[in-house]
This record gives structure tokens, C-alpha cells and sequence, in this order.
């Protein structure tokens, strides 16, 4: 089955607010086996909201609309519906008595006119109830085609395609199943890994596909499956994962979305009871900012130092003067004392600091743009490295995070 989503608003087509509706409901369809066939963004005009309704008829099974649903006058989704269904607006009662419970009970006020009027749908619609917001979805069919339509806000939205789309589509169609597993990797490249793997590829079923999808310093490689055979497709993929592993078991960290290397190294200091603190210049908080928004951090992550300016290094972390003036305050021996610094302030185990030239300009140091030097303190040494990670300055320190991750995680396994 097939599904295109479009987004209705001006403000996404001028860059004035990012489209996150899309991304949610295609996961949200992919997991019940529907496929998205394309994203699309329009704009507030009837007739490219008609044109484009007319273009996907009897083309997909599901044309999932968001935005256009408010109660202002530049919000013209219900009116475009009757326009294309040859329908009239009726007042919904469920909906009032809810919108004017919503009103009076959270603005103490009455009830406006524009507000009653958010209670007016299509004769022929099927409602779908809305109890996070004032505007209902709706649900309509013209020939082979469902026509749905959802709230922009986001939360209500996602209130809807939980509670009423997915369970009515699961409810109401035969699917296809479609399996997904991410393997998470890092520390080589999207080419290097592809060259390791080329035979276990080419000998993958026809029914599995293979898609690459890096990012800085790292490679999440992700394997779908589809078919009407859900056993069959869940032995392929595991009987695959598990010869993936021979291959570049080195080089994996976890599996899926939600294991990512920093929820592994959240896991791994977690189970032999260590701590951890940074203290970060050129990364300006990132390390610290990607590890405590882990659930359960504040179990092993003690705090942070953003020694961005060179006298804080001194005066918080303690890094000689002289090292500075010696060596630069890019350098691998200020990044050995800035780690051994917040390891002492912050009592932990383990250690992470950062200084380099992110770019675009020098700053405090003549060190060439795209150097970073990253020093990781355990009990028993300090490992410091010097990396070149080129430009622009975004680059820099993404790579700089996920390097920092992989040095740290190298330096757990010792000891697991």
C-alpha cells in the first residue's frame, strides 16, 4: 500500500517554520506496512490544493494532509474538501460540545463564533475525534483513494495518527509487512565499510535491500525487508545482521534507532558503576548536550566545563599558563591537562575534553582550521589524539563528538 503526504502552509515553503508532521507520520504508516511514496509541501491556494488532490486520485491508496485546519480565514483545508468532494460544511455536535468544553475550561471564557465554527465539517466525512485540540480530522474516499485530513500542530497530530489512523487502517486493510533494522557503526566511512561488506550485499535475498546512510563519523546501514510473510522476512534479516557481525563487529556499536553509541556508553558506565565529566572548548557543550539527553544519565554523568575562552581554561581547569604559551592553546598537551582538570574538579573516572579551531576563524590559536585535539583521562592514563576534520565549522564538531564517543567507548571495552 501506498501513501503521500502533503503539508499545507506558506510557512514551510518560505523557511519559516520546519516540516517535522512528515517525518512522523510516514514512520508511523512504515511500521503497518504502509509505504510512503512521497512528501510534498504546498501552498495556501485552492487550486494548487485541488490540482494536487486530482494529481494523487486512484495514483496512491492514501493522500494524508496536514495543516489549513484552523479557525482563521487563511485556513481554507475544509472548504477545499467540499469543493473537491462536491460537499457542504455541517455543524458536528460531538465536536462543538467538545471545542466549548476546551474553551470554557481552559480560557474561562465563552465560546466565539470563530471557535464554533472549527466544530463545521463535511456532510460526508467520517470525523476523527480530536481530544488534544479544537480542529477534528477527517476521513474521505473518492474512488480508490482515501483523503485524510490532520491538524498542523504538531502534538495533535500525532494525538490523531496514533489514536485513530493507525488503528482504523490495521482495522480496515489487508497489508504487506515491511521489517526494518538499523546497525549502527562508527569510526569509518560510508566507502571503506561498503568495500568490507560488497560479497555479504550482493548475496542478500531479492526481498532485502540495502540503504547507507551516514553522517559524520558515522554509518547507520539499515536493512528493509518486505513481503507477506512475516516469518520469513524476520529469519532473513536476523540470519543477515548476524553475518554483518562477522564482518564488521568491530566497528558496531548497536542496533536500531535508539542505540546509539551514546545510549551504549550510558549502558556500558552504567554496568561497571563509573562516572564521567567533560570539558569542552571547540565542541562548545555537544558532548555534554548529546550524553544527558539519555534517559538516566545523571547516573553516570557528573558535569560539564564549556571553557570556550583560553582564561577559563586557566582559571577553572587549572591548565598552566605555561603550557599554553609553550605549546598553544591548541595542542595536544593543553587537551591532557583540560582532562585531567575536570577530571579532578568533578571527581569522575572517566574524562573527555576538547579544544581545537572549529572555524571559520582562528581564534586564540594559529592551528590550522579543522584540527582538534581530544584528550580521554580513565583511572590509569590519559590517551590524547590529533585529528583533522576539515570544514565547515558544523562538520567539525559533529565529528569531533562522534570521534570523542569512539575513543571513549574503545577505552570501556577494556574493561567489560
Amino acid at each position: 500500500m501506498k501513501a503521500t503526504i502533503v503539508t499545507i502552509g506558506d510557512e514551510i515553503l518560505i523557511g519559516q517554520i520546519i516540516d517535522t508532521n512528515s517525518g512522523f507520520i510516514a514512520k508511523a504508516l512504515d511500521k503497518i506496512g504502509v509505504q510512503t511514496h512521497e512528501l510534498l509541501s504546498i501552498s495556501d491556494d485552492k487550486k494548487h490544493i485541488l490540482d494536487t488532490f486530482s494529481s494523487l486520485q486512484n495514483q496512491v491508496d492514501f493522500v494524508i494532509i496536514t495543516g489549513g485546519l484552523g479557525p482563521t480565514k487563511d485556513d481554507i483545508t475544509k472548504k477545499t474538501f467540499c469543493d473537491y468532494f462536491d460537499d457542504t460544511l455541517v455543524e458536528n455536535q460531538d465536536v462543538l460540545t467538545h471545542v466549548t468544553e476546551m474553551i470554557e475550561s481552559i480560557f474561562k471564557r465563552p465560546i466565539t463564533q470563530m471557535n464554533r465554527d472549527q466544530a463545521l465539517v463535511p456532510s460526508k466525512c467520517e470525523v476523527l475525534f480530536n481530544k488534544v485540540g479544537t480542529a477534528p480530522g477527517m476521513w474521505m474516499k473518492k474512488e480508490n483513494t482515501v483523503y485524510i485530513s490532520l491538524p498542523g500542530v504538531p502534538y495533535e497530530m500525532k494525538y490523531l495518527v496514533e489514536n485513530e489512523i493507525v488503528p482504523k487502517i490495521v482495522k480496515e486493510y489487508d497489508r504487506p509487512y515491511i521489517i526494518h533494522k538499523t546497525i549502527m557503526t562508527y569510526g569509518q566511512g560510508e566507502s571503506l565499510i561498503a568495500e568490507r561488506i560488497e560479497q555479504w550485499e550482493n548475496n542478500l535475498p531479492e526481498f532485502v535491500k540495502l540503504a547507507y546512510l551516514p553522517a559524520p563519523g558515522r554509518v547507520r546501514l539499515r536493512l528493509t525487508a518486505r513481503g507477506t510473510n512475516k516469518d520469513v522476512l524476520q529469519n532473513a534479516i536476523d540470519e543477515n545482521v548476524t553475518l554483518l557481525a562477522k564482518l564488521i563487529g568491530d566497528i558496531i556499536v548497536g542496533f536500531d534507532e535508539d542505540e546509539t553509541i551514546e545510549v551504549v556508553l550510558g549502558r556500558q558506565l552504567s554496568k561497571l558503576n563509573k562516572t564521567i565529566s567533560t570539558a569542552e572548548s571547540c565542541t562548545g557543550g555537544k558532548i555534554a548536550q548529546v550524553m544527558t539527553a539519555v534517559s538516566g544519565a545523571s547516573n553516570y554523568f557528573r558535569g560539564s566545563v564549556v571553557s570556550y575562552a583560553t582564561d577559563t581554561k586557566v582559571t577553572v581547569l587549572g591548565v598552566s599558563q605555561d603550557t599554553i604559551n609553550r605549546y598553544s592553546v591548541v595542542s595536544a598537551e593543553v587537551a591532557t591537562e583540560m582532562a585531567l582538570g575536570i577530571q579532578k574538579l568533578m571527581n569522575t573516572d572517566y574524562a573527555i575534553a576538547t579544544t581545537g579551531n572549529a572555524g571559520p576563524a582562528k581564534g586564540d590559536a594559529d592551528t590550522d582550521l579543522g584540527i582538534v585535539f581530544i584528550a580521554l583521562a580513565s583511572p590509569n592514563e590519559v590517551i590524547v589524539e590529533e585529528f583533522n576534520f576539515g570544514q565547515p565549522r558544523e562538520k567539525v564538531i559533529d565529528r569531533a563528538v562522534n570521534k570523542a564517543f569512539e575513543l571513549l567507548q574503545k577505552e570501556i571495552l577494556k574493561n567489560l
